[in-house]
């Protein structure tokens, strides 16, 4: 038997208050599935292109990975992203996050690679990074294409 390929299915993030996470990522447009019945209340999926994000309670997680639930530093070194076709696009999405709750940590604004890129952070302080990068186009169905891929 051969080892499955790693691929990234599910990104969950562990949230201080459930259904405000839930309404940060419905303002910005995801659309949340019931895939949870029975789980009300407790988790919450949203479609998110090709992976799924999930929310569940921060100290649940930390529970279920058996792992103490301290507070985290300032940057956790992870940050989620989300490519845009065109700078205006970046900053329009960054400036929906904060309509929606969510905090402004850095303006979309020209990139020294040659794009654009800006960060936002969610009512956890989960960060992402929003851009637009002339070198990465979409295909048909929206992912993103890497050079040489």
């Amino acid at each position: 038997m051969t080892a499955p390929d790693l691929r990234l299915h599910l990104v969950t993030l562990g949230v201080s208050d459930l259904a405000r996470a839930a309404a940060f990522y419905r303002a910005l447009g995801l659309r949340e599935s019931a895939a949870a019945e029975g789980e009300a209340g407790n988790v919450a999926f949203f479609h998110a292109g090709n992976v799924v994000l999930s929310l569940f309670p921060r100290d649940r997680l930390a529970a279920d990975a058996t792992l103490d639930d301290t507070p985290p530093q300032a940057f956790s070194g992870v940050t989620l992203a989300c490519n845009v076709g065109s700078p205006e696009e970046a900053g329009d999405l960054i400036a929906r996050a904060k309509a929606a709750g969510g905090r402004v940590v850095k303006p979309a604004q020209k990139a020294f690679w040659g794009g654009t890129s800006g960060y936002f952070a969610d009512p956890d302080g989960h960060l992402w990074e929003v851009a637009h990068n002339p070198f990465f186009p979409f295909d048909a169905e929206g992912r993103l294409v890497l050079p040489g891929a």
